[in-house]
């Protein structure tokens, strides 16, 4: 099991998103500009984004997942899952309005229909996205995938009549997809499942087994962390009211199952670490302790306390982390978060 140094910093994943996306993504509606205007801004948004977490000295970067998205309307959902789901010919059509939380029934998901079989054979682009984003970073890149529960959860089965039997192929897809990753060089993968705490004991348990068979091949000397929240939407009124808060931390926080994931590390809210004490075991612990839900700057004073008010967990098995993306954030606010998570390293461990 590789184990990174104690209080390293990374991301879960999604960096600021420029406001202009929307704007441009309505001019290339209308015929204004081509797609390919687009593909060019969301490459140069994607250096910025890995400029930006380098600047701030985080350890394990990512692309900011900056070209998963035209939007932030419907975001992170739609960066998670309608990316995804149009390179799957099963899930090629129109999307139905899904409501998603049961904070507020206005809030909803253009959700994808599964009409068909998911074969196993598609590439969904991690292995390019990998080579692309190394290309120009100079940090570990980390490559982040949605998981086969929310791929599956939040579609509309129209093919399977049975969750778990499609979670089950998305979870074959996702194994080859990770195949060709670790060919392509990565050494750091993180699968995302923030619809764990508002959905069925049995649905996470076959998820849990899903996932376990998902990454039974990947190296040894591949870091594999599982992400757990419970959602994150855009805040402030420019989204439509649309809530900004946790809209899944409805039901019981399931750690007990989480734990029996077979994976290095587990990304997670830092107001849940207790419900992992006495279920860890030896493996490590992503802290989220910068609240993305918080319009403020914390201090990385303010981040180390929040990780050393869980006296029981060892330095060693900490990793320093957000408690979700950065998408929905200014891009100021995002940068002076990430330099807050390298300051509080440093005052955990010693050096300032």
């Amino acid at each position: 099991m590789p184990r990174y140094e104690k209080y390293t910093t990374t991301v879960i994943g999604a960096h600021s998103v420029p406001r202009w996306y929307e704007a441009m993504d309505r001019l290339v509606s209308s015929g204004q500009l081509a797609p390919g205007d687009f593909t060019d801004a969301q490459l140069r948004a994607t250096q910025a984004a890995i400029l930006e977490q380098e600047i701030a000295g985080i350890d394990v970067i990512t692309g900011g997942e900056m070209h998963r998205r035209t939007h932030n309307r419907h975001s992170p959902p739609n960066a998670m899952l309608n990316y995804f789901w149009q390179k799957i010919p099963a899930f090629q059509g129109e999307t139905k309005p899904k409501p998603i939380t049961p904070h507020d029934p206005h809030v909803f998901h253009p959700a994808a229909i599964c009409r068909g079989s998911i074969i196993d054979s598609i590439d969904l682009g991690l292995a390019e996205e990998f080579k692309t984003v190394s290309s120009f970073a100079r940090k570990p890149v980390k490559v982040t995938m949605t998981g086969p529960h929310l791929l599956a959860a939040v579609a509309y089965d129209e093919y399977y009549d049975d969750m778990q039997r499609m979670m089950a192929d998305f979870g074959k897809l996702l194994r080859q997809n990770f195949k060709m990753l670790v060919d392509a060089g990565c050494k750091h993968i993180q699968i995302d499942e923030p619809y764990f705490t508002a959905s069925t004991e049995g649905d996470v348990a076959a998820a849990v087994g899903v996932i376990n068979q998902m990454i039974e091949d990947i190296p040894e000397d591949v870091h594999v962390g599982v992400h757990i929240c419970q959602g994150n939407y855009a805040v402030g009124p420019d989204y439509d009211g649309q809530i900004g808060h946790r809209y899944f931390d409805t039901g019981r926080y399931k750690a007990d199952l989480i734990c029996q994931i077979e994976c290095d590390l587990y990304l997670i809210e830092h107001d849940m670490t207790p419900h992992y004490r006495g279920l860890l075991g030896d493996k490590q612990l992503g802290v989220g302790a910068v609240d993305v839900q918080a319009p403020n700057i914390e201090t990385g004073q303010v981040i180390a306390d929040r990780i050393t008010a869980h006296s029981w967990l060892a330095p060693e098995q900490i990793v320093i982390t957000s408690s979700c993306g950065f998408n929905h954030l200014p891009r100021h606010i995002a940068l002076g978060k990430l330099r807050a998570m390298s300051e509080a390293k440093a005052i955990l461990t010693g050096s300032k």
